[in-house]
């Protein structure tokens, strides 16, 4: 039988269905239009668009959001969003205006409100949440709010006025171009993304990070243990935080730890839990807070750190000895511009003094007093030596005293998971990713693109926690890219290999193609509301 063009619809929809179903049961789109409201004369509601947007940026083709439209073209997109949801209605005007909506509502309140009932919902563990921050470059030119406004306001945490897009420290190593920060809260139980915030260019963790903590701890409702890296730890962020329980990493530029470091004893430190580390630990005074103090040594880093040391040694011997080669050759009118010279060069060094210096007098040929000096580099073996105990070591603090509440060694245990935000900035800077380099034209929507990275990480996380949970209670397994069995694959992976799947209709009947058996099996690890994108009807 002979179909009409017309009569056939065939859409992709490769991996777009568990997305979808993801978002559809987190509740995301219900949520968004509780909060923004829904007006009954438009074809499609914030919480769809929103929901677009996450199918745009997890869709993994590389299509940036200024393409928006253009990714949906070839979609299944009332499969995906609704009855009578066309692509040509998922324009740049409407993505504009919801995303003007997200913003005048409170981008970091909508992501905190959504991320609680995520935590509800799957039964997350919010016993220690990790705070760390990053850097996104941006091209362009960006109109930022009145540079008069006070420190004070600018450090604000919660505020209507956008962030400033400018020159900061680049932790993407591009100070030549100006960028955002963003600072993120993730649950160390599956990586999940509880609380997200926007910051300007310029901004500092120091100055930050202790306001989040507390702005974070009043809005959640439940106690967890905050840990951060060394941007937390100064005195005037933990009377700051006092209230709150927390673990951080002691800067050694603090001259109490570095001399702790230094004088702990070998034979003293215990070894840890953690494979390779040991410890030792004792109770402090800092800022005026009472804490406990952890001296770790990682036999790894203390292996890398002695060979870098040794590296440094060598280098600097090696440039000092031509420096007093070339030195002892020059004929100076005056002891003192000798002397000048040997300081100067003493100056430059680290590692090394310069000693046995000795100055020469002597009569040119045209019967002038000239001077010439001799010296020796050796090994500033004092500062050595302290630079190589300290080799491989750090100072984790906390002030929970209790050793029933926290055991020392359990404190080295979950700062390692401090990793949990490293992988999700390395997921939003994917170049795979819509949000390789941001490309919105404003500070508010630059704030805004931030957010909706953040939703497309939650979905994400909660998608990869959900089948590997499914997984390890059902004592079951999938291949994985190597074709070997696993039951912690990443989603990452079962996105490819949901690849050239599609969606089509004929004579008003609906049609799932490609979908092979190995494939319904990892849908059976799925949550039923993805199951429900692969059912033909």
């Amino acid at each position: 039988m002979n179909y009409k063009i017309d009569e056939i619809e065939i859409k992709n929809l490769d991996h777009l269905g568990i997305v979808a179903g993801i978002v559809d049961e987190i509740g995301i789109v219900e949520k968004v239009n509780e909060l923004l409201g829904t007006d009954s004369r438009e074809k499609i509601n914030c919480g769809e668009v929103v929901k677009a947007i996450i199918l745009n940026g997890l869709g993994f083709v590389a299509q940036p959001l200024y393409l928006f439209s253009n990714f949906f073209k070839d979609k299944a997109v009332e499969h995906l969003l609704g009855a009578g949801v066309k692509a040509e209605e998922l324009n740049d005007d409407k993505l504009g205006r919801v995303m003007d909506k997200l913003y005048k509502y409170g981008l970091s309140n909508i992501f905190l409100i959504i991320g609680l009932e995520v935590i509800k919902k799957y039964k997350v563990s919010t016993k220690y949440s990790h705070l760390d921050s990053t850097s996104f470059h941006l091209h362009g030119q960006y109109n930022n709010r009145d540079r008069d406004e006070t420190e004070e306001q600018r450090l604000e945490v919660t505020r209507e006025n956008p962030i400033f897009i400018t020159e900061g420290y680049s932790r993407d190593h591009r100070p030549d171009l100006k960028q955002c920060v963003l600072d993120l809260i993730v649950s160390s139980d599956g990586d999940i993304p509880i609380f997200i915030r926007g910051g300007s260019g310029n901004e500092s963790d120091k100055a930050m990070f202790g306001k989040i903590l507390v702005e974070y701890s009043q809005q959640a409702d439940f106690e967890s243990i905050m840990i951060a890296d060394s941007a937390l730890y100064s005195a005037k962020n933990l009377i700051l935080i006092k209230d709150l329980k927390w673990i951080s990493r002691v800067p050694l530029s603090i001259n109490k730890a570095k001399d702790l470091v230094r004088t702990v004893k070998s034979e003293s430190l215990k070894d840890s839990s953690s494979k390779g580390y040991r410890y030792s630990s004792s109770q402090v005074t800092y800022g005026g807070i009472e804490q406990r103090w952890m001296v770790v040594e990682s036999e790894e880093r203390k292996k890398s750190d002695s060979k870098k040391i040794l590296d440094r040694l060598e280098k600097e011997a090696e440039k000092v000895s031509k420096e007093i080669n070339k030195i002892t050759k020059l004929e100076f009118e005056q002891v003192s511009l000798a002397l000048t010279e040997i300081e100067q060069i003493q100056a430059r060094l680290k590692y090394h003094q310069i000693v046995q210096i000795e100055t020469c007098i002597h009569i040119n040929k045209k019967g002038q007093e000239i001077y010439t000096v001799t010296c020796k580099a050796i090994e500033n073996k004092e500062l050595v030596d302290d630079i190589k105990k300290q080799a491989g070591r750090f100072i984790l603090a906390t002030n929970i005293l209790s050793e029933t509440e926290l055991e020392t060694s359990e404190i080295l245990t979950v700062y390692k998971q401090q990793q949990s935000c490293e992988r999700g900035f390395r997921f939003l800077k994917d170049p795979l990713f819509f949000a390789d380099s941001l490309f919105v034209k404003n500070p508010e929507r630059v704030e805004t693109m931030m957010m909706l990275m953040g939703l497309s990480l939650l979905v994400y996380t909660i998608g990869q926690r959900q089948i590997r949970n499914s997984l390890k209670t059902r004592k079951s397994s999938i291949k994985n890219q190597l074709n070997k069995a696993t039951d912690r694959p990443t989603l990452r992976w079962i996105f490819q290999y949901f690849q050239g799947i599609h969606y089509f209709k004929l004579e008003g009947i609906e049609r799932i193609s490609n979908l092979t058996e190995e494939r319904c099996r990892i849908l059976e690890f799925l949550p039923e509301a993805c199951q429900k994108y692969y059912s033909a009807t």
